[in-house]
């Protein structure tokens, strides 16, 4: 329960302690996101060439960052002493894991590429920047919990409650999901789609779970990622 509850007072904290958006640093962060996305969704697919093209993508697109704002951020980073520090971590997450790619550790450098998210979060946390890539994040790191620990929650009837409790949290994230995108999104019938298949997709293993069907709710499970991973590439 305890986790549980460090989540909900995450998003609490999201909403009290910024708005969405609008300087110029977050833009063009968001703009970079986007080849950033693509190699961590073509090193987790074992594509070499897809992954080493999104990957130069992303060096040129975040060298593009530190050119302009490294060394003066605009408000409201500009009161942030680790603002540099922690473009210049991205870029050598990135040169990291471009170095893996070329040597076919695809794995490997999606591991790595990991990293760079938690570093942009906790950027825009302390600065007190939202942007709907940060409820994508609290979903995800939910979502990679639940998928860990819940073939182990499918043992017995008294594990599947504790399977039935997590499942719950993501249900509430991806709510949150849906309350938080951007009215571009919330009117892009491409996003509507993307949405409704991931909330199906915790739908149908918090049913399987409630009705103590361990056989489906593995099934479940086996089919959470995918969904998560698509919206990801396109709109996280």
């Amino acid at each position: 329960m305890k986790l549980v509850v460090n989540f909900f007072v995450m998003l609490g904290l999201l909403a009290c302690l910024g708005a969405q958006a609008a300087d110029p640093v977050t833009e063009a962060i968001n703009q970079a996101y986007a080849p950033y996305r693509a190699a961590l969704f073509r090193t987790n697919s074992k594509a070499q060439a897809e992954s080493e093209q999104a990957m130069a993508q992303a060096r040129q697109a975040w060298q593009s960052i530190l050119d302009r704002f490294a060394a003066r951020p605009p408000i409201p980073y500009d009161r942030d002493p680790e603002f540099s520090a922690s473009l210049q971590a991205v870029g050598k997450v990135y040169e990291k894991a471009a170095g893996e790619i070329g040597q076919g550790k695809l794995a490997q450098a999606h591991e790595t590429l990991e990293q760079a998210r938690d570093i942009m979060a906790e950027l825009r946390r302390r600065n007190g920047v939202i942007v709907f890539s940060d409820h994508m994040n609290a979903y995800h790191a939910e979502m990679e919990h639940v998928l860990q620990q819940g073939p182990a929650m499918t043992s017995s009837p008294q594990a599947m409650l504790t399977l039935v409790k997590r499942v719950g949290v993501l249900e509430y994230l991806a709510k949150q999901l849906r309350s938080e995108a951007p009215k571009a999104l919330q009117n892009d019938a491409e996003f509507g789609a993307a949405l409704q298949a991931l909330e199906t997709s915790v739908t149908t293993l918090h049913r399987a779970a409630m009705n103590q069907d361990a056989t489906a709710a593995r099934e479940a499970l086996d089919r959470l990622k995918g969904p998560y991973s698509r919206m990801f590439l396109k709109f996280g």
